[in-house]
């Protein structure tokens, strides 16, 4: 039977419960347990595949092609989790199953209502997580702040859970704020008071807080909290400010985090090693021995989750490389005014991430030439590898009007178009290319160079592709495809000859990126831009 633990939050929302969430399936994996997690969202979206980024942020894509909530992208980093689209409910997925079972007849005429049919079907999502996973933990976050109204069927379906499954194979774990007030020099639990007395309200009486603050709790503020709070002190945990987030799990074991969870459930550990963890990834986070700048001229820049992926590859890229990566986060828009040398001096690295829409693809481009023109690697992914074909079209191989039709439906040179199939879709949600898909890698190639193998499977999220009408002629100008979807052969990876790394890329690496084990593609491009670092600095 498995084990269940829900991690709900209080107080204000981006509090972390993400992080959180894949940090403690980070300890209790250390421990030598199956794990699997899920994210509970309760917005009526069926999925944020059609949401702006700037609500939202990024939208993580698993293998089988769910567009899914970021929080699974942690999940996926920390874990050996292999999540699909089970792995992430919306409450507009629940309320859709339910009334189109309603509109079969399947409840026999039944009236339809939050409890029993909305928790029932939640419910019956976690159960069918565990059992196709067969994980022995399993993990749900619960989006939101306990007290909003969406997530109160979410809330409803976890105190059921308890009732049902038995206290014993059931943990409720908090997250609530305890902030320091600088005017009286004051550690406030009140907040976290109110946010347990409210979840206490809904039925759920918490095992487990963790308490994020920027100050170290006392023990006198943790036997306050456990006292307000009805919560044994050891189980109050400091979940304190770090420098990087790949120090969490660390955080929460040293506090024994990993016993009281597993104490609880009456499970031995298997084995219990962070030792690599540490060395291998946060002691490279902290202390690395080289350095280089990365540009990441994108549209959504002032919105930190919404390229959170890259960012986490980069640093990824680094930690295999021994080098701290410092992100130089550039508006594409900005380059059209000021001009690449003036934005983009000091960067060793230049990466144009994915997006949509015209808005800001010529400042793409000027970067794209810039770093083609003076040798700085380039790494160009989805959007950005198509504005490095467009931006090669113009200058180098001479179509002049070379544009995209997601831009310009009428354009005359359009190097980037849609195929045929997608022409005729009408609805805009999870109708793109999405998921994971083969690729053929041609030797001798930058591209096999990283992976060192002919065929890989990639994650994709995208509508329009490179137009083979022109492969011809781009080869011919010194552009190599070295990697291609063999069953209808489209241009997955393009890269530059001559240059000393310049590749674009169709999919999305990012998503299969891992602290402990970069992506091929992110670790030889911060191979090559600590390279130009390094010679710049002698």
């Amino acid at each position: 039977m498995a084990k269940y633990i829900f991690i709900t939050g209080g107080v204000i929302s981006s509090l972390g419960k993400g992080i959180a969430t894949a940090s403690i399936a980070k300890i209790l994996e250390s421990c030598g347990f199956k794990v699997s997690l899920m994210k509970l969202d309760p917005y009526l979206n069926v999925d944020p595949g059609t949401m702006n980024p700037y609500q939202h942020g990024e939208v993580y894509v698993t293998s089988d092609g769910a567009e899914t909530d970021l929080d699974l992208g942690h999940y996926e980093r920390f874990t050996h989790a292999k999540l699909t689209r089970l792995n992430n409910v919306t409450t507009g997925q629940i309320y859709s199953t339910v009334l189109a079972r309603e509109r079969k007849g399947d409840y026999l005429g039944k009236t339809i209502q939050v409890i029993p049919h909305i928790t029932n079907e939640i419910k019956d999502r976690i159960k069918k997580v565990a059992k196709e996973s067969r994980a022995e933990i399993v993990l749900m976050e619960v989006g939101g702040t306990v007290g909003d109204i969406e997530s109160l069927p979410f809330l409803e379906a976890a105190r059921q859970f308890g009732l049902e499954e038995g206290r014993g194979n059931i943990i409720y774990i908090h997250l609530t704020l305890v902030p320091y007030i600088k005017v009286a020099g004051e550690i406030k639990t009140k907040p976290t008071q109110h946010s347990v007395g409210t979840l206490r309200e809904i039925g759920i009486q918490p095992d487990i807080l963790l308490c994020r603050t920027e100050k170290p709790l006392s023990e006198d503020v943790k036997a306050k909290i456990s006292l307000f709070c009805n919560v044994e002190q050891n189980a109050v945990i400091e979940a304190l400010d770090v420098p990087s987030i790949y120090e969490i799990p660390l955080v929460f074991k040293n506090q024994g985090l990993d016993k009281i969870i597993l104490k609880h459930f009456g499970l031995r550990p298997k084995h219990t090693d962070l030792k690599d963890w540490q060395a291998k990834v946060v002691d490279k986070v902290l202390y690395p021995k080289h350095k280089t700048t990365v540009a990441v001229v994108g549209k959504y820049i002032e919105l930190q989750d919404a390229y959170k992926s890259i960012y986490e590859a980069l640093r990824h890229g680094g930690i295999a490389n021994d080098c701290g990566v410092e992100i130089k986060k550039i508006d594409s828009e900005s380059i059209e005014l000021d001009g690449p040398e003036k934005t983009l001096e000091g960067a060793s690295g230049i990466l144009v991430p994915g997006g949509f829409g015209y808005r800001g693809i010529e400042g793409k481009i000027k970067a794209i030439a810039y770093a083609r023109e003076n040798k700085i690697p380039f790494f160009g992914i989805c959007l950005g590898m198509q504005c490095a074909a467009i931006e090669f079209a113009r200058n180098v191989a001479g179509f002049t009007k070379a544009n995209s039709t997601e831009f310009f439906k009428s354009s005359t040179e359009p190097v980037i178009s849609l195929l045929e199939e997608q022409r005729k879709i009408k609805e805009m949600g999870a109708t793109m290319r999405l998921g994971g898909y083969p690729c053929q890698i041609q030797k001798a190639t930058m591209a096999y160079q990283a992976y060192r193998k002919t065929l890989i499977y990639e994650r994709h999220r995208h509508r329009y592709e490179f137009n083979n009408r022109y492969r011809k002629a781009f080869e011919n100008n010194g552009l190599v495809f070295s990697g291609i979807y063999p069953k209808k052969d489209l241009v997955e990876i393009l890269e530059l000859s001559g240059h000393p790394w310049f590749v674009g890329v169709q999919f999305h690496p990012e998503f299969q990126s891992r602290p402990d084990k970069a992506h091929p593609l992110f670790r030889e491009f911060i191979k090559a831009s600590m390279l130009l670092a390094a010679r710049r600095g002698a």
